[in-house]
């Protein structure tokens, strides 16, 4: 056809149903296909048929390519073979709800059928502002591939709906423990259909998820029957309606920055390039996996937008984490915010603000930490968080404000972060270094599943250094996690020191095809470490019973935190009137002046007041003391 992507656009674009449209009567396929010169579907009996049941030619309505079949397709797979300048290829639709095995045919199905038992009473999350949330970052298969705790479904989504599940102590794990944390969503690592795992075989090899292949369709290797195209929707719905029925939300992790094939991506049988940035080499590649999804284009903004939208519906997710979102340009997402909030008012939106390489989409389109007030629904991690708390992520052995690095100058620096990114008067900086203006565009974590766990990281950091003390660190720094303006975020087991250890020596940053062995987590060390995760528990507690640590504006911030100028290393933070957080990084105690209940300190934090301090009191080493103060 030879025209132009954006000519392709103006003339092309097409703002009606796509995909399969279903009755029980008929069934509509429509797929958007303009370069293609004639377009087949193919009807299959099961997924793994060799040959179509039925063949059907598509008319061509201006790009769209369109048939109806009569009669109740429920059931039946389908594939679409494109013909265009003497070759043919034959696809997936990219629209497609469910699949068969390894996600090659698409599945028509009767959604309604795929809803479980009390699915119209699965209630979504409701929270004030985003910093009323903990977010736990948990991947589906770590969460029950633990022989050390009696799961029925290790590595499924089913998994998620058994209770009274123990570990070989007896003490509850699973969705008891998160629950019990005080945690209000579980982010789920990619549970769309990703490319790299074999869904047939029995214990399919490890990876993490960020290979797309099929954004619509939920991961077979997760269900119990990956032949099955109805079993993996009806059970991702009974794990969302299990979480939901503890409290807690459900947040996905969705990578729509690049897709695991290139050439041979659906995306490109249907459309050739048209789903692609390229620069003069060929494909861009600021994803670092060999090409990044072009947003800005009107079918492709559309895809994305359509995805996010039935993914929250059907599923009824409360949010959606974004990989690498700065490769993702401005106007799709907030669009997408728009329409999102229109299906669940209250859902969660952030992601990475940055990108993996190079991007030839204009920077100041690009979704990126300092573009981050032009994205005012999305939330960013905040990699100066990260790595002023801990030290940098690239270099296991530098160390950060808890672990090594305390100091008068550092301590100066963390009062930026401890403020949820907003510019205060205290912070030593100027308006215009910071790179938004609400802590509820701030998420704040010392570990995540990319990098060295928070406890390896310690232990590459601060060498030699008796195991009481790095514990000691660990509390520490998920205090100032939890105690900070924005948003708290932890990974999976953080709060029992989750590690990775590599057999060959050291730790393993990237264990993104990791054997269980690495990745799972051991639930025995939630009996083991049951002090630090009472600990992170009663931090939780705490944030959640006082509103100042959840402000949800810069305003509110710059009138309530008070900074006290200290030389030593240490933070004395007041909060209005009521309390004084002291957080002593050193290696010796401090002595702090104050008279009230005591909330937190070195070995414990809950809700309820600890004891009473009145006039001078030791802060001891590595720890905070959190007072609530006499009225004065």
């Amino acid at each position: 056809m030879g025209m132009s992507f954006e000519e392709a656009d103006e003339r092309y674009g097409f703002d009606g149903g796509l995909g399969t449209i279903y009755y029980d009567s008929h069934t509509i396929f429509r797929v958007w296909a303009p370069e293609a010169e004639s377009v087949m579907l193919n009807l299959y009996e099961s997924d793994t048929a060799e040959h179509p049941i039925e063949r059907h030619a598509m008319s061509n309505r201006n790009g769209v390519w369109e048939c109806t079949i009569l009669g109740d397709l429920h059931g039946h797979y389908y594939t679409y073979t494109l013909f265009s300048e003497g070759w043919e290829r034959e696809t997936i639709d990219i629209y497609a709800r469910s699949a068969g095995c390894n996600g090659t045919r698409g599945m028509v199905f009767d959604m309604a059928k795929t809803n479980p038992e009390g699915w119209e009473d699965s209630q979504r999350v409701k929270l004030a502002n985003y910093t009323d949330a903990v977010i736990y970052e948990l991947h589906v298969r770590d969460f029950s591939a633990d022989p050390g705790a009696n799961f029925k479904y290790p590595g499924k989504f089913l998994a998620f709906t058994e209770e009274n599940v123990t570990n070989r102590q007896g003490i509850p794990v699973g969705l008891d423990h998160i629950a019990s944390l005080g945690v209000t969503h579980i982010h789920l690592l990619p549970v769309y259909d990703f490319a790299t795992i074999d869904e047939d075989e029995d214990k399919p090899q490890y990876n993490w998820g960020y290979d797309p292949l099929n954004y619509n369709v939920p991961e077979g290797s997760y269900s119990t029957n990956p032949h099955d195209g109805l079993c993996r929707v009806r059970e991702f719905k009974q794990m969302v309606q299990a979480i939901h029925k503890r409290g807690m939300g459900v947040i996905m992790d969705v990578v729509y920055n690049h897709t695991y094939y290139t050439g041979d991506s659906p995306f490109s049988k249907i459309y050739p390039h048209y789903y692609y940035r390229h620069n003069q080499h060929g494909y861009s590649n600021g994803s670092g996996c060999g090409n990044e999804f072009a947003s800005e284009r009107y079918m492709a903004r559309r895809y994305i937008i359509d995805s996010l939208c039935y993914l929250a519906s059907e599923y009824k997710l409360d949010g959606f984490r974004f990989d690498l979102m700065g490769l993702l340009d401005t106007k799709t997402l907030n669009l997408a915010a728009e329409k999102l909030r229109k299906i669940n008012p209250d859902i969660i939106l952030y992601g990475e603000g940055w990108t993996g390489g190079s991007c030839p989409l204009d920077e100041c389109h690009r979704a990126i930490k300092w573009n981050a007030r032009s994205v005012p629904d999305f939330a960013m991690f905040s990699d100066d968080f990260r790595d002023k708390v801990k030290g940098s992520v690239f270099d296991d052995r530098s160390y950060g404000y808890v672990n090594g690095a305390a100091s008068g100058n550092m301590a100066q620096q963390m009062r930026p972060v401890m403020c949820g990114g907003v510019y205060h008067p205290q912070s030593g900086r100027s308006e215009n270094e910071y790179w938004t203006d609400s802590p509820c565009q701030c998420v704040n974590y010392v570990e995540a599943h990319d990098n060295l766990t928070f406890w390896d990281k310690l232990m590459c950091s601060m060498p030699g250094a008796p195991s009481e003390i790095q514990e000691a660190t660990d509390k520490l720094g998920a205090a100032v996690v939890f105690l900070s303006q924005g948003i708290p975020f932890m990974q999976a087991g953080q709060e029992f020191l989750r590690s990775k250890p590599n057999p060959a020596g050291g730790f393993v940053h990237d264990s993104y095809n990791s054997p269980d062995s690495i990745n799972s987590l051991h639930w025995d060390q939630a009996t083991l470490h049951r002090d630090v995760a009472d600990y992170y528990r009663g931090l939780i507690a705490v944030r959640r019973k006082f509103p100042e640590f959840r402000l949800p504006t810069a305003e509110r911030i710059r009138e309530v935190l008070q900074f006290s100028d200290r030389d030593d290393g240490v933070m004395e933070i007041r909060f209005g009137k009521e309390l004084l957080l002291i957080i002593n990084p050193l290696g010796h105690a401090v002595d702090v002046t104050a008279s009230g209940e005591v909330y937190a300190d070195k070995i414990h934090a809950s809700d309820t007041p600890l004891y009473r301090i009145r006039g001078t009191y030791p802060c001891a080493p590595r720890s905070i003391l959190l007072v609530k103060l006499d009225a004065e």
